[in-house]
């Protein structure tokens, strides 16, 4: 819960920094139980959640629950599959813009 000031709440703000987001080891992976490639969001140098990318299922730490983080792993996931799809900078940014 954040801080009400008027009628809007206040959150905590991250520094990008504040998690680290990196892809599973093959131990972890097998450990994770999750297929494809996992990605594992990092807060303070300990696991804190990780991600599948091929199926977005996800495991977090029950003691260290962080919404943030799993958004972080879900736009990384994201980022990672339209690279898949589109390897080229280029033609993704051509692609999301619409000229009439």
């Amino acid at each position: 819960m954040g801080l009400k000031a008027g009628r809007a709440y206040l959150h905590p703000m991250f520094a990008a920094n504040t998690y680290k987001i990196r892809p599973a080891t093959e131990i972890e992976g097998v450990a994770l139980e999750l297929r494809g490639p996992i990605l594992v969001g990092e807060v303070h140098g300990r696991p804190a959640a990780a991600l599948s990318v091929a199926d977005g299922r996800s495991v977090s730490n029950p003691f260290s629950p962080d919404s943030r983080l799993l958004a972080h792993l879900r736009l990384r996931a994201g980022a990672a599959r339209a690279i898949e799809r589109m390897p080229s900078l280029s033609a993704r940014m051509r692609a999301a813009v619409k000229v009439a």
